[in-house]
């Protein structure tokens, strides 16, 4: 059609008319919120670059649950900051550690709210790194398997509904899921971090774990910035061994990956709206450079376009209550 006969902006005149035929919609139940937990009692401890983001004792867990409910977001994503670290990451497979101690908190508080769990070594290794170091510092992948596998289970016994494993080891979703059948968690899914890639954006995440890498970097296990068709081979490995959903991470310099993904195997697929891309956003809106409120939701619905049907961000809760407020 051609105009005058068509005439797009008819359809444009009217807030109603432009909520009729929208496309994309988005609503806070396709959003996952992240939540670091620590030691203590009554710690509410601000990231300071990452503003309205807090690391929490197990104490306050219950207020920021019934938050999160109240505003119509299912689910939280735990990270832990053990007590103390080792080369070998204990903490990340240890029954009563931190991430496990936060699933027995919120299930005692809410049995039905659903908690996925952050699988990795970074945090709890005292190097830093997402493994387990041969004498030249590089992370053995085979050795590692075994840990993450363990920590998967050690979150699947406490109560988990969801593990993800973000450590981008090969074969580690093929390990988790073995393990988790034969020990008869067979219903826990598996949401792999399976298009990870080595990002500048995730600098103060770093922070908020306290995950920093204490020698080098992660780019022997990450994956370059450049690659396209790499991304779709990791998938394509992780929907093999049994992943349940797949990710991006990050998302906003990968929506052509998240696209390219859900068109090449129509997968559930999650986008993790990073450290870095949040923490930009809050320092041009407090500079007053932008409108917040719109940034967000613009940008979060164009994950959602783009073809994310779950979306990790740090900006759940101001999100929801945008949304509330239409």
């Amino acid at each position: 059609m051609e105009f005058p006969t068509y005439r797009p902006r008819r359809l444009r005149r009217t807030e109603t008319l432009r909520a009729m035929v929208r496309e994309t919609v988005l609503d806070p139940g396709d959003l996952i919120y992240p939540l670091f937990v620590k030691p203590g009692t009554g710690r509410r401890d601000e990231v300071a670059s990452m503003p309205g983001v807090f690391q929490l004792s197990l104490d306050q867990l219950p207020a920021e649950i019934d938050e999160l409910k109240s505003l119509g977001i299912p689910a939280v994503i735990l990270f832990g900051l053990p007590e103390s670290k080792d080369e070998a990451g204990s903490g990340a497979y240890d029954r009563e550690g931190i991430v496990q101690n936060a699933i027995r908190a919120i299930k005692a508080h809410d049995e039905d709210f659903f908690v996925i769990t952050d699988v990795c070594m970074c945090e709890y290794t005292s190097h830093g790194h997402c493994g387990i170091l041969d004498d030249t510092g590089c992370v053995m992948n085979d050795v590692t398997l075994e840990m993450l596998a363990d920590a998967a289970l050690s979150h699947a016994e406490a109560g988990a509904d969801m593990v993800a494993p973000s450590d981008m080891m090969d074969g580690r979703v093929a390990a988790i899921r073995g393990l988790l059948d034969r020990e008869g968690y067979t219903d826990v899914p598996v949401m792999a971090y399976s298009a990870k890639y080595a990002s500048a954006y995730y600098g103060p995440f770093r922070d908020a774990a306290d995950s920093a890498p204490a020698f080098g970097d992660r780019r022997a296990y990450q994956m370059d910035p450049g690659n396209a068709e790499e991304a779709l081979r990791e998938v394509a490995l992780d929907i093999a061994e049994g992943a349940d959903i797949v990710m991006v991470k990050p998302a906003l310099a990968y929506m052509d990956i998240i696209r390219r993904v859900k068109d090449e195997f129509g997968y559930p697929t999650a986008a993790y709206n990073v450290s870095g891309e949040y923490a930009m956003v809050k320092a041009a809106a407090e500079k007053g450079w932008i409108d917040e409120k719109r940034v967000v939701l613009e940008t979060l619905a164009g994950f959602r376009r783009a073809g994310a049907d779950l979306v990790l961000t740090y900006h759940a809760k101001d999100a929801a209550r945008w949304l509330a407020e239409g």
